[in-house]
């Protein structure tokens, strides 16, 4: 590899607009995101299953098969 003309890697702080701060490796000086694992829904639990209410759903229902 030639030396001189890659970046320099280093550990930065990663911050989220949650309020939780992590540090990670990269090229950049900050790193700021909207979602983290602290406030992702599929990390917390506070997770909404969408219902399968489709066109079999509504057919069974119409017709009285559920």
């Amino acid at each position: 590899m030639k030396t001189g003309i890659h970046p320099n890697y280093k550990t930065v702080m990663v911050k989220c607009t949650c309020g939780n701060e992590f540090e990670s490796g990269s090229v950049k000086e900050e790193i700021r995101v909207e979602t983290c694992s602290e406030c992702h829904p599929f990390y917390t639990g506070r997770q909404k299953f969408a219902e399968a209410g489709g066109r079999v759903d509504r057919f069974n229902k119409k017709y009285g098969l559920k």
